[in-house]
């Protein structure tokens, strides 16, 4: 057991001065602060999906399904955290984010590398966002290696077939036999479901504040939000449905 460090604050731990220094408005308008906190937060909520992600790709490649529960469902509560954090962001109207906008440059949520990273761990690896990240270090580096190594998708599918199960189809219509694959699977449509629904609250937002603008950092903004729209990080286990 960890020992209590004397004289520990609840400021310490938390590293409080640092994390309540990071929000550095550049200009002197009020909304900016919220733009800032709310992008921090959810790359903070991002870290911490990437941290249980990361669980459960070791859990289920051990063969430890029913143990990777509790992490998957908890990404999928974080999303939809995240989610609701859209409607707080849509209090800025155009005309407030206007003020501002000019100082944002070219920095844009589309070079988020936690996102991409998640994308890559779930087990969408378009290698193309690679090169919005190029000579940017850490963030790179870790989506290079998120490109190569196993994906959440990856070990689910590898668990299968070490279970004997010819396909997820069957797993669905033999539940009973295979039921910590079958919940396995439900979890990660869980997760897919959340990050649909993020994606289209997120369009929803953007055009509400901006309409059909370019995005900053030359991204097409609401065009390219929409084009995303059908994407799913596990496309077999939503066909499957169709075919029970």
């Amino acid at each position: 057991m960890t020992a209590t460090p004397a004289g520990m604050t609840y400021a310490d731990y938390l590293q409080l001065p640092t994390l309540l220094s990071a929000q550095k408005p550049l200009s002197d308008l009020h909304d900016e602060m919220l733009f800032i906190v709310i992008h921090q937060t959810k790359e903070l909520w991002l870290k911490q999906m990437l941290h249980e992600v990361a669980l459960a790709i070791e859990l289920i490649a051990a063969d430890r399904p029913a143990e990777a529960y509790k992490a998957l469902a908890r990404v999928s509560r974080i999303q939809s955290v995240m989610t609701l954090s859209w409607d707080v962001l849509a209090t800025l109207t155009p005309v407030d984010y206007g003020k501002f906008r000019a100082v944002l440059g070219t920095s844009s949520g589309f070079q988020s590398a936690q996102f991409r990273e998640l994308e890559y761990r779930l087990g969408l690896k378009d290698p193309n966002f690679l090169r919005f990240h190029e000579g940017s270090g850490e963030g790179h580096a870790r989506l290079a290696a998120a490109l190569e190594a196993p994906s959440l998708w990856e070990v689910c599918d590898a668990a299968r077939e070490r279970a004997g199960a010819p396909s997820w189809l069957a797993v669905y219509r033999n539940a009973d036999r295979w039921f910590d694959l079958y919940e396995m699977a439900e979890k990660l449509v869980d997760i897919d479901d959340a990050l649909a629904g993020w994606r289209h609250k997120h369009v929803l937002t953007v055009e509400r504040i901006i309409g059909g603008k370019p995005g900053t950092g030359g991204s097409e903004g609401v065009a390219y939000l929409q084009s995303t729209l059908a994407k799913r990080a596990f496309p077999e286990l939503w066909r499957l449905r169709t075919e029970l």
